[in-house]
């Protein structure tokens, strides 16, 4: 696991997707009974996506990072050819996502009601787009890793 620390840092990628990328290949590890990924190819790999998707019935995009975290393993940290393999794993059924929007009565009502020791955030918030983890990264100087 500090060969794919070293390997991520290296290649300077988010702490998040540090800490994403070590779960699921841990995961993944401790699935096929602590077998070191070496020992293991393209059907372990197909056994356990496939796993997720109908067992934990994970949603689409977390099984596509546990991919991503098992080909960043076997190809950057391994260095194994993977072309070749054409992994075939079930795939989890996509999920319709309708997004929610305000119409703009609603937005001048939810800021007007706001209290207002709150007003100036949230007015910033609305207007330049943030999200409240952005925000409170902005306001307190927190660099992401």
């Amino acid at each position: 696991m500090d060969l794919v620390r070293d390997k991520i840092r290296f290649k300077h990628y988010s702490y998040s997707t540090e800490r994403t990328y070590v779960h699921w290949i841990k995961h993944y590890i401790f699935f096929h009974n602590k077998k070191h990924p070496v020992e293991m190819g393209k059907y372990e790999i197909e056994t356990f996506l496939t796993k997720l998707a109908t067992k934990d019935k994970v949603s689409p995009t977390t099984k596509n990072q546990a991919f991503s975290a098992l080909l960043f393993l076997y190809k950057e940290v391994l260095g194994v050819d993977m072309s070749q393999w054409n992994i075939q794993a079930l795939r989890a059924q996509e999920r319709k996502h309708i997004p929610v929007v305000l119409t703009k009565e609603e937005v001048k009502s939810v800021l007007q009601n706001i209290p207002m020791e709150y007003s100036l955030v949230v007015h910033l918030m609305y207007g330049c787009g943030l999200r409240m983890l952005g925000l409170i990264r902005y306001m307190f100087g927190i660099q992401s890793r």
